[in-house]
């Protein structure tokens, strides 16, 4: 061997295995290999004092404190009979409120997705003026005509040199 001193021995009694990169538990701080690091696989006896859960209220989201000893199960099934205070948990907050404006649509989405022309909101599904048959001057408009409406548009905003806010023409002020 050409470094006698690299490296450790694993402490496991079963394994002794010369590790090049040794773990060193944090519980009892003896050398493991990385397959007996874990507190079971070298029957830590110091894991208790890192291993410890709080279990926490399925109905109020409260730690709930337990000694030693005791199962959690117990203890959390005895505090949801007693005190558990089921109206304080924290409501989540709604993500989809934007309903869809179609009749007959019941989607929501998270943002607003607002029409340019009807000015009413809609689902990603809905949200092309074609698939909500948009109303826009109190008329139905076909691919055709929306592309007519859009060239006429643009003309007037050249000749009017005026700005298209909502695809409607407003003459500057």
């Amino acid at each position: 061997m050409e470094f006698p001193d690299l490296g450790k021995h694993c402490c496991e009694k079963t394994c002794k295995q010369l590790d090049f990169l040794p773990l060193k538990c944090d519980a009892c701080e003896e050398v493991f290999c990385k397959d007996h690091i874990a507190y079971s696989r070298h029957r830590c006896s110091s894991a208790y004092k890192k291993d410890v859960q709080v279990p926490v209220c399925p109905l109020c989201s409260t730690p709930i404190p337990i000694k030693k000893g005791e199962m959690a199960d117990v203890v959390v099934g005895a505090h949801m009979d007693k005190g558990c205070q089921r109206d304080s948990a924290p409501q989540k907050e709604k993500i989809f409120t934007n309903k869809c404006s179609r009749s007959g649509c019941k989607k929501k989405e998270m943002i607003k997705l607002v029409c340019g022309q009807c000015l009413q909101n809609f689902c990603l599904q809905h949200r092309h003026p074609l698939d909500h048959k948009c109303q826009w001057q109190g008329r139905s408009i076909s691919k055709a005509g929306c592309a007519a409406q859009f060239r006429l548009l643009e003309s007037s905003q050249k000749s009017l040199n005026c700005q298209l806010p909502h695809n409607r023409c407003r003459p500057k002020s």
